[in-house]
């Protein structure tokens, strides 16, 4: 997938694709289906398989690391960054927006004054991209110390499945939410979940990094000969098309058998 000309936003390079996105499937639920986060966690990991499907680049962070905490006097929400994928030609930025979202955090001295909490460390989390020839971006760290009871509420994704690497690049590392109690108690709280914090607990939030592109061993080779290895992935894809046989897996698939079982 290589752009050579200059495109506006506005200029119509989508009207010769087109879009299928059949009845009740992910991307169009029925009115019905219990859905949350398509435009911050969905959208996401739509885009890492559309540019897989290329081979363009390797995974980004894959979520927007929602962040919710507060009470009935106030309340806020933040989007963490986290790692790029690493591409033919580059290294994954660390520490940014990627995708579908590009905001812009609130500066640590306004969120200290206006909201019961201070922030104890926010920095890149090193090493956390995925090695290759161009290695993914890092994730953060941010910890939030609470200074009252609150609640606090985390929508995120890559908590179990790492941001994939392309063509031996490796995996970047999965996110992780961490609470920290006040007496040093450390609760794993997933990807997903609303809990109750009191004064003095910790959040600390660890997002994912980038995957990486190319073997890590591979500096020697040049970008003509990993255009072939490209070339050669796409050659392989048409000649097993039709031969691959999927399993059908997930907890909707569970569900369906034990309906099914009854």
């Amino acid at each position: 997938m290589k752009v050579t000309i200059f495109l506006n936003k506005l200029k119509g390079c989508l009207n010769p694709i087109q879009i299928v996105i059949p009845k009740g499937c992910l991307l169009d639920p029925s009115n019905d289906a219990a859905v949350v986060g398509g435009n911050v966690e969905t959208s996401q990991r739509v885009v890492d398989v559309i540019l897989k499907a290329f081979a363009v680049c390797a995974a980004s962070q894959g979520s927007m690391n929602n962040l919710t905490f507060g009470d009935g006097d106030s309340g806020y929400y933040e989007t963490v960054a986290g790692g790029a994928g690493a591409g033919p030609g580059w290294h994954g930025r660390g520490g940014v927006h990627t995708h579908m979202t590009n905001t812009r955090i609130t500066d640590p001295e306004i969120l200290e004054k206006r909201y019961p909490v201070v922030l104890n460390c926010f920095s890149l989390n090193h090493g956390s991209g995925g090695r290759g020839k161009y290695s993914g971006g890092d994730g953060v760290m941010r910890e939030l110390l609470f200074r009252k009871r609150l609640t606090l509420s985390i929508l995120t994704e890559r908590r179990v499945f790492r941001p994939y690497g392309l063509f031996g690049g490796e995996a970047g590392q999965r996110g992780l939410n961490l609470l920290i109690h006040a007496d040093d108690r450390v609760v794993n709280l997933g990807s997903k979940c609303s809990v109750t914090v009191s004064a003095g607990d910790r959040f600390r939030l660890l997002t994912p990094g980038g995957g990486g592109y190319g073997d890590p061993g591979d500096d020697h080779l040049s970008d003509q000969e990993h255009d072939h290895d490209h070339k050669m992935f796409f050659k392989k894809r048409r000649a097993d098309k039709g031969h691959h046989k999927y399993a059908e897996k997930g907890s909707v698939h569970a569900y369906k058998m034990k309906q099914e079982s009854a």
